[in-house]
Parts: structure tokens; sequence; C-alpha cells
């Protein structure tokens, strides 16, 4: 039996890594879970999975549930209890699934516990790459990818020689604002944003996703993940989300990774690697299926992607910086505070504010990121002050 703990076990990928489990319970246990502010759910979760812990980070949501709870099921809150969570004794993995620079601080606390990190947390990679990757290495930890597309570039490399990699591709879908003007998208909505043609996810990655900022976001946690230089990424937008990337070696040959546009399959191929398990999740039909078109991503339109390969490139402490200005100019467009085409405006400017330093300690991470939101938040300030004064 592999125990696992979930860290933000309310939001999509938990919910989805809960039903993984469910369809594997002579296999898997949901030993720890853990979530933000969602007490309702999360206490539904205590119910069915019965874990040993759980954990609220927002101690009036702690409160609530702790008031009303009369199980067997300790609940623990605050940074405290995420850390508990995050390395305990009883735990073989840890699936780091909350959302943002938030992930990082637990995801470290679980390598220097070492424990296997099923990682869907791209930010902590984003963030502190060269920091993480060496802790793993350090402890003799397995860093698996969840996100769809660097699950398959794993897959992709299982048996293969990893010299002998010529590059790898990166799918994107579009977004639902594909082939569409920098003028079309002045006055796009946050419903407009959350509609994503092919993937059901939570808001921030959704927006992410229609900026194009994710793929971006991608192409740096692929840089570390697997040792790559930037130049052996290339970004193809295919809108069918059938093929979740790819790999060519050094002969021409490509491997490609197919499968429903479904984080299911990521996620149990991430808790039960290496083994395959059978499953219920919807499967390819080849007799079904028509055209797969890629396309090159319109990096002029979608700002935000442009940003993030430039972050990469200039390395040291400015991905940490364009990860921070995404959070927040992401967060205040859900809020109507900005518009869909500020928020790479915000983060353009962020970076334009930032002295880089070349090889950051953690400290330096923290406190990057922290002068990163406070600078983000002056700029969307002057946005909206200056939008409601016209």
């Amino acid at each position: 039996m592999k125990y696992v703990s979930i860290l933000g076990s309310t939001g999509s990928i938990g919910t989805q890594a809960l039903e993984v489990i469910a369809n594997n319970k002579n296999l898997l246990k949901a030993q720890i879970i853990a979530a933000n502010t969602n007490d309702k759910l999360l206490e539904q979760q205590i119910e069915y999975f019965k874990p040993k812990t759980a954990v609220l980070v927002d101690k009036k949501a702690a409160d609530r549930l702790v008031s009303r709870y009369r199980g067997s099921t300790t609940i623990l809150c605050g940074e405290e209890g995420l850390m508990e969570a995050a390395s305990d004794p009883s735990i073989h993995t840890v699936l780091t699934a909350m959302v943002g620079f938030v992930g990082l601080k637990p995801t470290l606390a679980a390598i220097e516990a070492k424990k296997d990190i099923a990682l869907a947390n791209k930010e902590t990679l984003v963030a502190a790459g060269e920091i993480v990757m060496n802790e793993a290495k350090k402890n003799n930890v397995k860093i698996l990818p969840v996100d769809s597309e660097h699950s398959a570039i794993f897959q992709c490399l299982q048996g293969q020689h990893s010299h002998q990699v010529k590059r790898i591709i990166l799918t994107a879908s579009g977004g639902p604002f594909r082939g569409k003007s920098k003028n079309e998208l002045k006055n796009i909505t946050t419903e407009d944003c959350l509609a994503h043609p092919n993937w059901a996810m939570g808001k921030k990655i959704t927006v992410d996703s229609a900026t194009l900022a994710n793929k971006g976001l991608e192409a740096i946690e692929a840089k570390w993940l697997f040792d790559l230089k930037y130049s052996q990424i290339q970004i193809s937008v295919h809108p069918q989300s059938i093929i979740h990337s790819m790999v060519e070696y050094n002969d021409g040959s490509i491997l490609a990774q197919l499968g429903q546009p479904d984080m299911k399959l990521p996620i149990q191929y991430a808790l039960t690697y290496p083994e395959r398990l059978k499953n219920p999740f919807p499967k390819l039909d080849f007799k079904n299926m028509k055209d797969l078109t890629f396309e090159q991503p319109d990096k002029n339109t979608f700002q935000c992607l442009s940003l993030a390969l430039a972050a990469g490139r200039i390395a040291g402490t400015m991905p940490c910086v364009f990860n921070a200005a995404n959070e927040v100019a992401v967060y205040a467009f859900l809020e109507n505070k900005i518009n869909f085409l500020n928020i790479s405006e915000v983060i353009r400017e962020v970076m334009r504010n930032h002295k880089r330093i070349k090889n950051p300690s953690l400290e330096d991470i923290f406190e990057t990121d922290n002068k990163a939101r406070i600078t983000a938040l002056k700029i969307i300030e002057n946005i909206y002050l200056e939008k409601h004064s016209k």
C-alpha cells in the first residue's frame, strides 16, 4: 500500500487525484489531505477517505470544521499543519497540487523528509528550480510530473538515453482565444476567459492557459525537470489536445504520448509509477478521430509567453519575478481590477523594475517573490485608478 499526502485536495487536481485513489483502493491510500479554506468539501473527503490527518491552512475554516467534526481524523491548521502534511513519517508520496508560489515551502519540506513528489505545482520549479532539483538529488527523491505535458515527456523518455534527446515539443491547446488579434482581446471578460475549449481546470490555470503564460511556465518547468537548454524546447499549438507532448531524438525519431484531455491519467501514472494500471477513464477512439493539427503560437498577441521565455533565459531570480507578477495580475483580472491585456503589461513592468540576482539563495527567492508582488500591486492600483478616473 502506498500512502499519499495530497496538498490541495479540494482543488481541480486534488479532487481528481482522490478519484484515482478511489479507483485503486487496494494500492493507494489518501493518508493526509490538505486544503486552504474549503472546509465543507474537505469534510466530505474526510468522511469518504478517512485519512489519518486533514489540514486547513485558513484558521477560521479549520475552527469551523473542528467545531462540528466528531470523527477520528486529526484536524490541523496553518502553515505548521501544512508542513506536517508534507513530511509525515507514514507518507510515501506527496502530491503537491496547491496553486502558486505557496507550494514551494511544503514541497521543500517533503523533499527534506525524503518523500517522492508527484508535482502538479509548476510554480515551485519556476521560482526555485535549481534549488529544488538539487535538494531532490541530494535526498534521492523522485520528482514525478503530473502536468499532462510533462508526464507525456517523462513517458516518452522511458527506456531512452537523455543525452540523445534533440528537443522536446510542448503542445498547447491555444486556449479560448486562439487566432484572435490584440484588438479582439481588449474587452474580454473573466467569463470568456474561463470557458476553456478542452480542459476543466481551476480559475488561475485557466486564465494562464488563455494568456499562454501557462506554456511559458511549463517551458521553465521542463528545463529543470529534464535538464534541458531553452534551445531544446519548442512550443506547438495543438488545438485538439490529443498529443500531450513529444520528444525528438538525434536520429530524427519523434515519440509522442496521446490521450484524452483528462488529468486523471497523468495523476495515476505519477502515483503508481512505474506501474500502468487499468482504469475507467475515457480512452481514445481512432475511428472517431479527425484531424490533428499544429501551428505556431502567436507570441506578439499573447505576450505572456514571450515574457516567460525571456525570464527563463535571463535566469537567476527573473523566473520568480515573472511568476509572482503573473499570479498577482491574474487574480486582479479575476477581480475585474484590470483587463485581460493588462496582465502582460503588469508582468513586463515588474520585470523591468527587477534587479536580477544571478545565483539566488532560498532566502533571496522568498524576498524576490515578496518584492515583485508589492511592485505588481502598485502597478495594478495605478491601472485601476486610471481606468476609473475616466
